[in-house]
């Protein structure tokens, strides 16, 4: 079972490259703070296991102070794969 199950907009960051994201929820944001901080790596880095659909993929959360917050990476194949665009809402199964 993963550790949390989360939902939210997909967004793409501007300029250039435009990586997509999606921001956690407040709450789960605390709670994997609370309970994971102490394993923040360079940039406020967070190891963790993603997973939409049927793709699964390791990558990082980033603190971003704007919305105190995590933010999830969401790769392009992974979008690809899943049918998954800016504006779109995606649920993401996270182990952290």
């Amino acid at each position: 079972m993963p550790e949390y199950e989360i939902s939210g907009e997909v967004w793409r960051h501007p300029g250039k490259g435009g990586w997509h994201f999606l921001t956690l929820p407040g709450k789960i944001a605390d709670e994997i703070r609370a309970r994971h901080g102490h394993g923040h790596r360079a940039f406020g880095s967070l190891r963790v296991r993603a997973s939409i659909g049927a793709s699964a993929w390791s990558t990082s959360l980033f603190t971003d102070t704007r919305s105190a917050s995590y933010l999830l990476p969401i790769k392009a194949e992974v979008r690809r794969r899943e049918q998954l665009d800016e504006g779109d809402v995606a649920s993401v199964r996270l182990d952290v």
